[in-house]
Formats: structure tokens, sequence, C-alpha cells
């Protein structure tokens, strides 16, 4: 009965943040209220809290009225909050009313404005891409386009981000850009009604192969749930989502590809509700507990969607709190296989703090646990963030050898037995995958590190693209095409003498080490301009990318094993797969 009251139910918790840069938040009812009540203090804790807070505000009174100067008071009081805030732990954070404006965006799953992809280069808004559907693509901007003027001033050497400022607006508001676009006489005018951008989560949605989907999420936004089901239903076939078994299914998938690299967090319930995604009723997704608010346990209410098919989830050092959540539930219940490298170990649960000018404080008041009772969360000591990110970044160095970092933190951490087959698993320092992909630094070079750090790499596509691109439409009709024959070591050599009449001097021992990285980076970033930000991603998976490389190798011996093999994710199976 007691399990049964503190049990989150799916449908019913509101939104909370889960991650790295961005807070998270404890589940919350739908109007913004904790569904359950803090623990109170004790009479001493009560009156230990109080007299420091007298004192604080003593303090307070006592130099806005006696100091020599005029204060800033805005600098002084948000200094003296990031300074309490910086004796805690590494992730409680007070946002200006600007950044959680930003923040609301990013996570909120959109905003107003005309709906375009932008860079500045050389001082310029150049449109990277048009928003299908938008309202700059209705009346008829194009990528390439150069924004030299909006509402009549001068855009020419705005900041990048202070472009946002002038484009968005309320819905139904009007602006008018001028553009210069090459081969066109003047600079054309376009009059642009603002309407509402989606900001989208889900990066990438496509089969690598007839069987197998891959679906790539950059962050849980509060419109994640939908669109990851919107992609794999695509994926799955025309029309309703299907169920996607161990065999055929009329064109659908028998194995997803879920690539949660670089995601570092987002809204909780929709961490909880991919979970559910895979999972059968009444699993248990994650549960919280802290020293002042009573535990919370979150299950999957019914079977999932994809509860029973092929999965394989991709992880790096970047995925965080969200992205841990849904990879540990996925290990915990042997549901799926994780590759990759160890995720960054955000664990703790802040809760959201709205004040009065707009600003807030996200202040951690729990640790989530993975259905097997794993605290995810890397060690760290009150007051020393940057002890605990510089540990981080020695991380991410090691990266390269993660097979010897794993060895010598399993010394220390807790171990776990998974839920279905009792494999052995790890707590207290992230997710460890299932197999683990070092990252391949064999290509990197300080000129290429200089061509990518300056942006030229970026201005160099681009100009490459203002003169090319009718050309490269035209002979490439798709993004299969444009991989299997597009060759971009053709255009090193130009790039080398672009970048050279910009200040970075030639190195052809550095060009030669790192040509099949720089080479694919510049093939990427031409197909992100041509077909979005999937095209960027398959060219990468076709290039470079080793990570998504092995794994897609394993699912197509997976599809070689037994449909049992599906079910449940065991050592042997994890073994035979990455052979």
């Amino acid at each position: 009965m007691l399990e049964k009251m503190t049990t989150m139910k799916m449908r019913s918790i509101g939104y909370a943040v889960v991650a790295v840069s961005v807070a998270t938040l404890l589940p919350m009812a739908a109007n913004g209220q904790i569904r359950q009540r803090p623990a109170h203090p004790t009479q001493e804790e009560l009156r230990k809290m109080t007299a420091q807070g007298d004192k604080l505000i003593e303090f307070y009174r006592i130099m806005a009225g006696s100091y020599l100067d005029t204060m800033n008071y805005e600098a002084v009081v948000e200094k003296g909050i990031t300074g309490m805030l910086a004796e805690l732990d590494p992730h409680s954070i007070y946002l200006t009313a600007k950044e959680q404006q930003a923040s609301n965006e990013e996570l909120g799953g959109g905003f107003s404005g005309i709906g375009i992809e932008f860079n500045t280069l050389a001082d310029t808004i150049v449109v990277v891409n048009t928003i299908v559907g938008g309202p700059a693509e209705a009346v008829g901007l194009l990528p390439g386009d150069r924004i030299v003027s909006i509402d009549g001033r001068n855009a020419v050497g705005t900041p990048r981000d202070e472009v946002p400022r002038y484009l968005r607006g309320p819905k139904g508001t009007k602006v008018e850009v001028e553009v210069f676009r090459r081969g066109t006489p003047g600079n054309p005018a376009f009059t642009i009604t603002r309407d509402d951008i989606p900001i989208n989560t889900v990066d990438a949605a496509y089969k690598p192969d007839p069987r197998t989907g891959y679906i790539k999420v950059n962050r849980f936004g509060s419109t994640t749930g939908r669109e990851f089901a919107d992609a794999f239903a695509r994926l799955n076939g025309t029309g309703p989502v299907r169920r996607a078994g161990a065999g055929s299914n009329e064109g659908g998938i028998d194995g997803l590809i879920l690539d949660l690299r670089g995601n570092g967090g987002g809204f909780l319930p929709e961490a909880i509700r991919m979970s559910e995604f895979f999972l059968d009723a009444g699993q248990r997704v994650v549960s919280t507990e802290g020293n002042m608010y009573p535990p919370q346990k979150a299950d999957a209410l019914n079977n999932g969607t994809y509860n029973r098919g092929r999965l394989i989830v991709l992880v790096d050092e970047v995925s965080a709190s969200a992205s841990e959540i849904v990879a540990g539930a996925v290990q915990d219940w042997d549901r799926g296989v994780i590759v990759g490298r160890t995720t960054f170990g955000k664990g703790l649960v802040q809760r959201e703090f709205s004040l009065s000018d707009g600003s807030a404080v996200r202040l951690t008041i729990a640790k989530y646990l993975t259905p097997t009772g794993r605290a995810i969360q890397r060690p760290y000591q009150p007051g020393h963030s940057d002890d605990y990110y510089r540990e981080h970044i020695a991380q991410m160095s090691a990266a390269a050898d993660p097979a010897a970092a794993l060895d010598s933190a399993t010394l220390a951490a807790p171990a776990y037995r998974t839920l279905r087959s009792g494999r052995t698993v790890y707590g207290a320092g992230g997710i460890r995958p299932d197999v683990v992909v070092a990252a391949d630094t064999t290509g990197y070079s300080p000129y290429w590190s200089a061509l990518v750090r300056t942006g030229r790499l970026r201005e160099f596509v681009q100009s490459h693209l203002d003169d090319k691109r009718a050309e490269i439409n035209g002979r490439y009709r798709d993004v299969e095409s444009f991989i299997e024959r597009f060759d971009a070591n053709t255009l090193l050599p130009a790039l080398a003498d672009y970048a050279a009449e910009r200040g970075i001097e030639r190195n052809e021992e550095d060009m030669e080490r790192s040509k099949v990285w720089i080479a694919a980076q510049i093939k990427a970033l031409i197909a992100q301009q041509l077909w979005e930000t999937e095209g960027y991603y398959r060219v990468t998976h076709a290039t470079v990318d080793e990570t998504f490389r092995k794994a897609h190798g394993m699912m197509l011996r997976w599809y070689e094993t037994t449909a049992e093999h599906a079910q449940a994710v065991t050592e042997e199976l994890v073994q035979q797969l990455s052979d």
C-alpha cells in the first residue's frame, strides 16, 4: 500500500528538467506544485535556518544603507546567490531572466520567429536552411541568402547571439529583411509574418539497412516523446505506430539504434516516456530519494510500443541525466545493449524556484536511482565544482583508452545485478556501456583544430555552396547518391588556400594526418545544408563514426541469432555480438 501511494503515475506528472547545463527538476503536478509535501525540518534545524536567513537580510540592509559608493544591486545580489550555490553541489545553478527565457524556449519545444537556421560568417548573417513549412520558406527566403538589413537597420556586424532578438517576436507580427543573393541585382526585400517555430529534438531518423531503424535525439524537450514516436512510426511503416517484432514487418523494422550521444538531458517526464516505449507495464523506470522529500518512483503504465524488438543505445561521456535514465532502465532490465563510452554521471535532481524578476534558481533536492537501485551521480566534494568538471575533462581525455579507465574505476564502484539476466553493472559513476568503443583520436591535429575553432572550415563550405549549390543539387538527386559519389578530398587544396589567405598557416603534415576527418566534415556540412541535420549524420555514419559502425554491425549479427535473444540481453549475447 505504501509503495502504491509513493509511485508516480506516468501520465500525471508534470514537467521537470534533467540535464547538465539545464537543471533536473523533481516531478511536479500539472499546476507546478510538488506532488508530495517535503519532510518537515526539526525544530533545531528550523532555528538554525531562520537565524542564518535573518543574518543575511541584516547584512544586506547594512550594506545597502551604509556603503560609500553607489552599488549595482542586481550584480551584487546575483553574485551572492551564485556564491552560495557554489558551496553546494556542482548542479545547483542560478539563471538570469535572459538565461531562463532561452532555456524555456530550448526545452519548451519552440518560439515565435521566421523559421531559419543561420550562421554568422565574416560579420554577415547567412541563411543556412529554412524550416520546411515555416514563414521564411513561404515568402521565398533561400539557403545562402545574406541578411543585410532587418526592419531598416543595418544587420551587418550583428553578433550571433543578438540575431534572435531582431528576428524573433510575437506570433503574427511582421519583420522586413533585405538580403544579398548572388546573381540577383540589388538587395531583395521580404516581409515575413512571424509564426510558431518548433525546436526539434530528433535530429535524424532513417534506415541504414532495410531492417534497422536509427533515431538520433539531441535533448529531452517537451515534444521529444511525440517526436520520437512519430519518427519510429515513419521507420516502422506508414500510418499508426505498429509493433516491430523479431520477424519481418511489411517494411517495418526489426532492430532500433537509439543515439543519445551528446545528449545532456532535459525534461524528466520525456525520459520516462521514452523508457516506457521499451518496457513492460509495471517495470520501474527511475526513482528519487532525498533528505527533505519522500522517495518517489516512476513505473511504466503500459506495455511499450517497442518492448520486444532488438535495441542498441549509443552513449558517450556527454550523455547525461535524462539520457542516463533511459540508458539505465534499458540496461537494468536487460532490454538492450549499451554501446559507446561511460556517460557523464549526473544523477542529481533539481527543483526550479522562480524569482520575482524572471530569474530562477535550480536547487538540488534529491538523487535519482536506476531500476536496480544504482546511483549514477559521480562523486563530488561540495564547494569544489571546478575539480568536479576537471575530472570530467580528464575522463573525456581518457576516452581513447576507456577500457583502462573502466578497470580502475570498477575497483571502488558498487556492483549490482540486472533484473532479468543477472549481469553485473556498476553505480556511482555514470552508465558504463556493455560494449566499449574508444574515441578515435588518430586523426586529430592542431591544424584541423584551428580550422574548426576559427570557423574557417564552415566559412569555406558556405563559400563553396555559394558557387556550386545548384550544380550539386542537379548532380545528386538524394543524400544516398551524394554519399556514394561526392568526393570531398578534391576540395582539400582549395580549403588550405582559403584558410591560408585568412591567417591559418599551411601544415602539410597535419593535413595528411587529418585529411580523412576534414574531408568527412566538409562532406557532412554540405549534406547538412542540402538535406538538413539528418544529412550530416548520414555522412558521418558512412565515413568516420566508428561507434555507429560497431553498433550497426552488431545489429546485423543480432539478426542471425534466435528470436529469443530479442527478449532479454545476456552476457553471452553481448559477447557474441561484439566479437
